[in-house]
C-alpha cells in the first residue's frame, strides 16, 4: 500500500485517568511522576488497559494502517523505560537542563547502566491481542537518555550512551519477539544537541539497532508543540541519519514548514512526513495535509512515503487529535488515488 498513516507514538490520554491540566502546565517527566495519575495504584493498571484499548479503537476508527498503543502507559514518552533501568537512582535524582535550557529533575546515573527485565514487550503483546493491524511500539533513543541524566558514574557522556544503546538493543529484540511490526526509537535532543550528536550519537543509535531484524524508525522533532512554540525552517542534524541502520526516519514538517529538500539527503529511508501541524487547535481539510506530503514528494518518491503527525498527539484534546487523524486518512486516500497503489 502507498501512503500508509500512523501515529508518531502517542495518542491523548482520557481526562478520568490523567490530570491533563497538570500535564500541561510542566515539562515532560524524566523521573516518575505518579501525580499525574487520577486512579489510585491499586485500580491503575486495569484503568490504563482500559484506555489504552480506547486508544487503540480511535486510531481504527479513524483508519489508521499502523497502530501503536497511544503511549497511555506513559507519564512521557521518555521516563518509563528510562526508570526502569539498573545503574539510575530515581529517589535522589539528579538535574539536568531541558532542550528548551531548563533544568528538570532527571535520573542520577550511579552505576552501570543495565536492563535487568523487559520493560515494554507487555504492552506489545496487549496492542497484538487486541487489533489485527500491523503496530509500532516506541522506546526512547539511547543519545535522548544520555542527555536526559545525571552522569555520576562513567567517564564520559559517550560511554554513557553506549550503555544505554545496549539496554534499547535487548528490548528491541524483545518487542519485536512479542508481536511488534515496527520499533521507533525517539531522539530528539539529536536535533537539538547537534554537536554532541555528531560526536557520539550516531554511534550509539547504530549500537542500538546492531543485530536488528525488523523495520525501525527513528524520530527527531522540534518539541511538543504545545511546550515548543517556535520552530525553525531546517534541522540542525538529520542528514547524518543517512549513516544510521534504521530503515525509516520520522521528521515534522507541518508547523515548521519544513523545506523539505533535506529530505534528498536520505536516500534509500522511508520518510514519515510529519503533516498534521499540532500547534493548530482546528481540524486541518484534508487537501492541507495532501499539499504538504506533496512538498515531500518533490524530493522523496511515493513509495518511501509514510504519513503522520508531525510528533506526538498527547497534548491534544482527544476530539481534535481524532478529527485530525481522520484528514490525514482522508488525505492519503487521495494521494493513492492519484498515484495507484490503493
Amino acid at each position: 500500500m502507498l501512503f500508509p498513516t500512523t501515529l508518531v507514538g502517542s495518542y491523548p490520554q482520557p481526562e478520568w485517568l490523567i490530570d491533563r491540566k497538570k500535564l500541561a502546565g510542566r515539562f515532560p517527566p524524566r523521573v516518575r511522576a505518579r501525580e499525574l495519575w487520577r486512579v489510585p495504584e491499586p485500580w491503575l493498571a486495569e484503568a490504563q488497559d482500559d484506555a489504552t484499548l480506547l486508544a487503540i479503537r480511535a486510531q481504527e476508527g479513524a483508519g489508521l494502517d499502523i497502530i501503536t498503543d497511544g503511549e497511555i502507559r506513559r507519564e512521557s514518552y521518555s521516563n518509563r523505560f528510562a526508570t526502569a533501568l539498573e545503574g539510575v537512582d530515581v529517589d535522589r535524582p539528579g538535574t539536568a537542563l531541558d532542550r528548551s535550557g531548563h533544568p528538570n529533575p532527571v535520573p542520577r546515573i550511579v552505576g552501570p547502566i543495565r536492563r535487568t527485565r523487559a520493560v515494554q514487550v507487555e504492552d506489545v503483546r496487549f496492542l497484538r491481542a487486541h487489533t489485527t493491524r500491523p503496530i509500532k511500539m516506541t522506546v526512547p533513543g539511547p543519545f535522548t537518555m544520555s542527555q536526559q541524566a545525571q552522569n555520576d558514574h562513567y567517564p564520559s557522556e559517550a560511554a554513557a550512551a553506549i550503555d544505554y544503546a545496549v539496554a534499547v538493543n535487548e528490548e528491541i529484540r524483545d518487542l519485536f519477539a512479542a508481536g511488534a511490526d515496527v520499533v521507533q526509537l525517539d531522539e530528539p535532543y539529536m536535533q537539538a544537541r547537534p554537536e554532541k550528536a555528531r560526536q557520539f550519537g550516531l554511534a550509539a543509535l547504530n549500537r542500538a539497532l546492531a543485530g536488528v531484524t525488523g523495520t525501525t524508525a527513528v524520530h527527531i522533532c522540534f518539541g511538543y508543540a504545545a511546550i515548543i512554540h517556535q520552530r525553525p525552517s531546517g534541522y540542525s542534524f538529520l542528514p547524518e541519519l543517512a549513516g544510521c541502520a534504521c530503515a525509516q526516519v520520522s521528521v515534522e514538517t507541518a508547523q515548521s514548514r519544513l523545506d523539505c529538500s533535506v529530505l534528498a539527503t536520505l536516500p534509500g529511508k522511508t520518510i514519515l512526513v510529519g503533516c498534521l501541524d499540532l500547534n493548530d487547535p482546528t481540524v486541518e481539510a484534508a487537501d492541507a495535509v495532501v499539499e504538504r506530503i506533496r512538498r515531500a514528494l518533490l524530493h522523496v518518491p511515493p513509495e518511501r512515503v509514510v504519513l503522520a503527525p508531525d510528533c506526538g498527539m498527547k497534548y491534544l484534546p482527544r476530539e481534535v487529535a481524532f478529527g485530525k487523524l481522520r484528514a490525514m486518512v482522508a488525505a492519503a486516500s487521495r494521494l493513492r488515488a492519484q498515484f495507484g497503489g490503493g
